[in-house]
């Protein structure tokens, strides 16, 4: 049986603060790294074993990866890339929901958080928050000021056909990304629509396993206990 484990960091400062995260690089709260161990040790139980592990490029996510292979005691090769990052949130990043949503209304807010198509208010350039900032993006052209769903769901799932399902038939693989970047390759996998992808939660630090048949067909997805 091939199988595809996913896994949503757990809790991060912001996600507790209540602030739109995107691309900024926060760290676990002490929830998020009870849940990642929690998560750590049902996998063991359940008898998973992983020799290559995928991330994005940001902390919260690395961070939950590490403290799951610690509590497994697996020692994958890891490999990192930003196109598995989480949704970025554009001039949002940095703002507490809450009052976002005094401020915009909460229809707005639930549209700019849920829908698929709307994107939130872009970034510039010169914004200390432009990631063409950070030296981990160098040379990446096109990097995004602000993004919808379906551009999140366009670069996991480019990076999802292009690096990871050529080696879920010889490895076991582990991803750890973002609410997001998995919600669009659930909707990816699962064939959501765009209505059915709104109403979707991956919460953070549970387990949820995919298999697949040979030619790898989606056969059902469980969450791991």
């Amino acid at each position: 049986m091939i199988k595809l484990v996913l896994v949503r960091h757990g809790q991060s400062i912001w996600n507790l603060e209540n602030k739109f995260t995107g691309w900024t690089d926060v760290g676990l709260s002490e929830k998020g790294i009870l849940e990642a161990e929690e998560a750590g040790k049902i996998l063991k139980k359940n008898g998973f074993h992983f020799d290559l592990a995928y991330t994005s490029v940001l902390r919260r996510a690395i961070d939950t990866l590490n403290i799951i292979l610690r509590e497994m005691g697996e020692e994958p090769e890891i490999r990192e890339s930003y196109k598995l990052n989480e949704r970025h949130y554009g001039a949002l990043q940095g703002l507490n929901k809450d009052e976002t949503r005094k401020k915009y209304g909460d229809e707005q807010v639930r549209l700019w958080r849920r829908s698929a198509e709307v994107r939130p208010p872009a970034l510039t350039k010169d914004d200390p928050r432009y990631p063409g900032n950070d030296p981990r993006y160098k040379g990446i052209d096109n990097l995004p000021l602000t993004e919808n769903l379906l551009d999140t769901v366009k670069r996991v799932v480019e990076y999802y056909n292009e690096e990871i399902k050529n080696n879920l038939k010889n490895h076991h693989v582990i991803i750890v990304a973002h609410g997001n970047s998995l919600r669009g390759l659930i909707k990816y996998l699962d064939n959501l629509s765009d209505d059915e992808v709104m109403e979707l939660e991956v919460p953070t630090g549970k387990p949820i396993c995919y298999e697949f048949d040979d030619d790898l067909n989606v056969i059902r997805h469980y969450y791991v206990e």
